[in-house]
């Protein structure tokens, strides 16, 4: 089985939950465990999130979210077009955040890693970027 589905929301915090629920509502044809279904919630609110507060950092933009399923595999990309990260290696260190101002732990790429079984990102300086995120369901 192949499907998929593609949504594009303005870059404002009060969209986060609209794609999370957007994207829960399309994987149920997985027949998720309660598990599974938290994991994959948990790492797109924390890819959104990310598009939102340091891909565009008060600046207009949106974001764009393409799910697959291809046989019992359920795929996440989220999309920025802001300010890209200079050094994805280091962004994905634990505890490391672009923007020291805010009152977050520097754990989204962490938290992504944990609960999703494939993670890539792609991204320069000026560039946007795009989270890849992959989960196998069922075992």
């Amino acid at each position: 089985m192949e499907n998929y589905m593609k949504l594009e929301v303005p870059a404002k915090s009060c969209n986060e939950s609209f794609v999370r629920a957007a994207v829960a509502a399309f994987s149920v044809q997985l027949d998720l465990s309660v598990e599974e279904m938290s994991d994959i919630k948990t790492a797109v609110s924390e890819a959104v999130t990310n598009s939102i507060v340091h891909g565009y950092a008060n600046m207009k933009g949106v974001v764009k979210i393409v799910c697959k399923v291809i046989d019992s595999v359920f795929e996440i990309e989220v999309t920025d077009f802001g300010v890209g990260i200079e050094d994805i290696g280091q962004a994905m260190q634990p505890l490391y955040t672009s923007r020291p101002d805010y009152e977050r732990s520097g754990m989204g790429f962490t938290v992504m890693q944990t609960f999703m079984d494939e993670l890539y990102v792609e991204s320069g300086p000026g560039e946007g970027t795009t989270v890849r995120m992959r989960k196998r369901i069922g075992g």
